[in-house]
């Protein structure tokens, strides 16, 4: 398979031109004072789905064969790539099988439900996500998408890197947070591309730091399932496809506390009037907590998504759901 490159990118910018929405590039003085650097936030929480995994969903998905559309989509996710290909799938008119964790937030299993798409739940801590996704595949039929490590949903999201990049212009920083890193491999191959001289720096939630230790060691480093508000990145190991983009084009991977990511979620909601979920806290909260040095640099930060459970926005706030 030919190794991925930025043409795989732009040709995924092609292909959800008509159907992503290009989210906007927000800026907050107060960080800037706070940091002392400019800081220019992605903001992927306005993205359809609430988050930029409906990118690389559609983008794989677009691509099927009449046959493989008539079998459907296959996949397995604790939220927002569930709702991604469930989306993706309504709209291209084929059916979705989603595998998703019983413990994942309320809101991901009621819209994924709601884009059409049907929902076996497995248990987080004890079962094999993937392993049951291709156990109905081959019972049932269908195309499996993995939530990071497909090459076309890795191209997908690296657009959203590429519109960063358009609409500031070259940065000496971007923060993405890492998950399984379809992420952060779509974007440094945007960044390698668009802003040479750029530092991609990963962020994972001190609990889950599978990628930072691989990326530490030379080689995938599995761990078992963290325990961390942020459930978008409790993937226990990077991909086959995301790790060697990691290793040749991020400069570092850092880590941030689940204490700090509340607190994000606290500065995004007053400060800049914007909900993220803990996930998507990441990249900012290592900007904000000073993990790498940014002073007077241009700084990148993707937000991934914003599909906060309400229960932990309210805590993140200092208030019970049902107070007035």
């Amino acid at each position: 398979m030919p190794e991925l490159s930025y043409a795989n990118v732009l040709a995924a910018a092609a292909a959800i031109r008509e159907v992503a929405t290009r989210t906007p590039v927000l800026t907050s003085r107060h960080v800037d004072e706070a940091v002392g650097a400019s800081v220019y936030f992605k903001c992927e929480n306005f993205q359809r789905v609430g988050a930029f995994k409906f990118r690389g969903a559609y983008n794989a998905l677009s691509r099927f064969s009449a046959a493989q559309k008539r079998a459907g989509a296959v996949a397995f996710s604790s939220g927002n790539h569930a709702q991604a290909v469930a989306l993706a799938a309504k709209l291209l008119g084929m059916p979705a099988l989603i595998v998703m964790p019983s413990d994942a937030p309320p809101a991901k299993l009621a819209a994924t439900r709601g884009y059409g798409a049907e929902v076996v739940l497995y248990e987080r801590m004890n079962e094999d996500r993937e392993a049951l996704a291709r156990r109905l595949v081959a019972e049932r039929g269908g195309t499996l998408i993995a939530p990071f490590d497909n090459s076309e949903v890795i191209a997908g999201q690296g657009t959203a890197a590429k519109e960063l990049f358009e609409e500031v212009g070259p940065l000496d920083f971007l923060f993405v947070c890492v998950g399984g890193g379809g992420l952060i491999s779509g974007c440094a191959l945007a960044a390698a591309e668009l802003s040479p001289a750029c530092k991609v720096i990963g962020v994972e939630p001190e609990a889950g730091n599978d990628a930072q230790q691989s990326l530490r060691a030379g080689h995938i480093v599995r761990i078992p399932v963290a325990r961390t508000i942020a459930d978008g990145a409790q993937t226990p190991a990077l991909g086959e496809l995301t790790f060697p983009i990691i290793k040749r084009l991020v400069s570092d991977i850092v880590t941030v506390s689940d204490a700090q990511l509340l607190a994000q979620m606290r500065l995004f909601a007053t400060r800049m009037k914007i909900v993220v979920e803990p996930t998507g806290c990441l990249a900012a909260a290592a900007v904000l907590n000073k993990v790498v040095p940014v002073a007077g640099k241009r700084v990148g930060v993707i937000i991934s998504g914003g599909n906060a459970d309400p229960s932990l926005l309210c805590a993140s706030l200092g208030a019970s759901p049902t107070a007035n």
